[in-house]
């Protein structure tokens, strides 16, 4: 599985918040019982990026994006490094 990671400061205003509106409107996304507007949620994690606790990764197999912790990255180039040397 090959992935790279995005530089949010690579990409414009308008891909940004396409790859955030997309990320945070996933299903399965869980914001708890009280709502959230869109245009919180999309500041929310634009903050985590500007703070660098989360990235976009573009998956090149299913030619998407997404957002994860730095902690899940690692996690999953751990995962694949030790596959790699099997």
């Amino acid at each position: 599985m090959q992935q790279l990671t995005i530089a949010w400061q690579d990409l414009s205003d308008d891909a940004l918040r396409g790859v955030i509106e997309d990320y945070v409107t996933r299903e399965g996304t869980d914001y708890g019982d009280q709502p959230v507007s869109l245009a919180r949620k999309v500041a929310q994690v634009r903050a985590q990026l500007q703070s660098g606790h989360v990235v976009i990764v573009f998956d090149g197999e299913s030619a998407t994006c997404s957002i994860v912790s730095r902690e899940q990255l690692r996690a999953a180039q751990d995962l694949q490094n030790t596959i790699d040397t099997e």
